[in-house]
């Protein structure tokens, strides 16, 4: 006669969900790390290529002009970089004299892509007079307040601002941003771009 098998004891199935749920734990973990090494989320990188004035005048001590930005921006990620709600500004003096919305678009894993944006500044006052500038006659050096270069050049800054998002495995979302800064030195007398530092 054979022996019944009696059902496994409380004991057993609190062991089997312990070694269950400890094996869970090491599975999540090791995901974590991979994926916070291998595919840990990067912000783009900016690099702003070049900077021109197609059209540049001065009157009434007022400037008109179209601006041009050239930039690369770099996708570091194993993953599609998905940017939206992106903005580029132009400051004279800390005010606003000119912005534009990029369009939204997708850059592929690892890959550079070249953008220009090109847009007509509106007129805007200047600070000291060109003419009286050269002439020695305004503040020489700099606005003091803004830090900006008066006389035969004028300064303005480009602030670009690059949002959007990285899809990770398809299932982890991560917000990712870039900004790019740049100071521009324009001469008065002719508008060519004297050079920028970013």
């Amino acid at each position: 006669m054979s022996k019944a098998h009696r059902p496994p004891s409380g004991r057993t199935n609190l062991a089997s969900c312990i070694v269950a749920t400890i094996f869970l734990i090491f599975v999540v973990i090791i995901i974590l790390i991979v994926f916070f090494t291998v595919f840990k989320p990067k912000d783009p990188q900016i690099s702003v290529n070049a900077v021109q004035l197609p059209a540049f005048s001065i009157s009434n001590n007022t400037a008109n002009f179209t601006f041009s930005q050239y930039v690369s921006v770099k996708n570091p990620n194993r993953a599609v970089f998905s940017h939206y709600s992106s903005t580029l500004q132009l400051l004279y003096s800390g005010s606003q004299v000119g912005f534009m919305f990029i369009p939204a678009g997708k850059i592929e894993s690892g890959r550079t892509e070249y953008m220009a944006a090109t847009f007509t500044v509106l007129s805007f006052p200047l600070s000291v007079a060109p003419a009286a500038a050269e002439a020695g006659l305004g503040p020489p050096l700099s606005d003091v307040g803004n830090g900006f270069r008066l006389g035969p050049t004028l300064e303005i800054e480009s602030r670009m601002d690059m949002a959007g998002r990285v899809r990770i495995l398809h299932f982890f979302t991560h917000h990712v941003e870039a900004k790019a800064g740049c100071r521009v030195a324009i001469s008065v007398a002719d508008g060519s771009v004297l050079g920028f530092h970013c």
